[in-house]
């Protein structure tokens, strides 16, 4: 099989896998919220997203009615070129993808709302020139939790409490309708496009892996307590498990500024990520 068409094959099992698969480490977190929770209802909304997450893997169906706005992170090493033809090729494995299983086709005009079956997936391209070979994954992103997307740009001068009373107050104008227990992810530093990229990238590393960075690892932890005293709980039932995770990502900037960009994702976080060498 040539190399493309290897590329094109994994990527359309991604997309299966990325839309009937919670993530092992997002229904790990799950099942330890269910596991302490107190709450009676916060209990039951939690075991009906279990029970719903192992229907969707059971019976190969979305796990979510929005199927969301496929982002693919494209990762290429030393060995790998970087064309138009392998860009066209991941594109059109993961529209296939989509239409083969049957899920929703969600992107439209901005303006007019016409359905756009061909259009829709966004890339984003980095080079490692350490590695070799290709790393693709695929992030499909729902938008009720989407649109709950903040940035603010601070002052570089500003008290570190009020960053973070942004990114709970963020957390909490989100409220049940992003579909909580929540992940979130925080973008900081570089531009605000950046921040905002940043904010999402955080969320496809494994949740339970401790930052090695100690002042990141604080943070995020003293960001988790914060959001889950809100007690909006899973599904806005209430208890404590408002938030899943919190994760954090930084970027060098510019004397001038502190971009803080907040990416929350729903307890549903799909993503799915493969490796493949040039020479297989």
């Amino acid at each position: 099989m040539e190399y493309l068409d290897k590329i094109y094959t994994k990527t359309k099992k991604a997309v299966a896998n990325a839309s009937f698969c919670l993530r092992s480490d997002v229904a790990g977190l799950i099942k330890d919220a269910y596991g302490h929770e107190k709450n009676e209802n916060a209990k039951q909304a939690l075991s009906w997203i279990i029970k719903n997450a192992n229907i969707a893997k059971k019976k190969k169906i979305a796990i979510c009615q929005d199927t969301g706005m496929p982002i693919v992170f494209i990762e290429a090493g030393s060995d790998v070129s970087v064309n138009t033809k392998l860009i066209n090729t991941i594109t059109t494995a993961i529209l296939d993808g989509y239409l083969s299983h049957c899920l929703r086709q969600s992107i439209v005009d901005p303006l007019t709302r016409k359905q756009l079956y061909s259009q829709g997936v966004i890339p984003h391209i980095e080079f490692s020139p350490r590695k070799k070979g290709l790393r693709i994954t695929l992030f499909p992103k729902g938008f009720g939790s989407e649109n709950k997307s903040r940035l603010k740009m601070f002052d570089p001068t500003t008290n570190i409490r009020i960053i973070e009373e942004f990114i709970v107050d963020s957390v909490k104008k989100a409220g049940p309708e992003g579909c909580p227990p929540f992940i979130v992810g925080v973008g900081v530093g570089g531009t605000s496009d950046k921040a905002l990229l940043l904010a999402k990238k955080s969320l496809l590393g494994n949740l339970k892996k401790k930052n090695p960075e100690k002042i990141i690892s604080t943070l995020e932890k003293r960001l988790l307590h914060k959001i889950n005293s809100l007690e909006i709980g899973p599904m806005g039932l209430g208890g404590k498990h408002t938030c899943l995770a919190v994760k954090i990502k930084t970027a060098p900037t510019h004397i001038a500024g502190l971009p803080i960009g907040v990416n929350i994702s729903c307890h549903v976080l799909r993503s799915f990520r493969f490796k493949i060498n040039k020479d297989e």
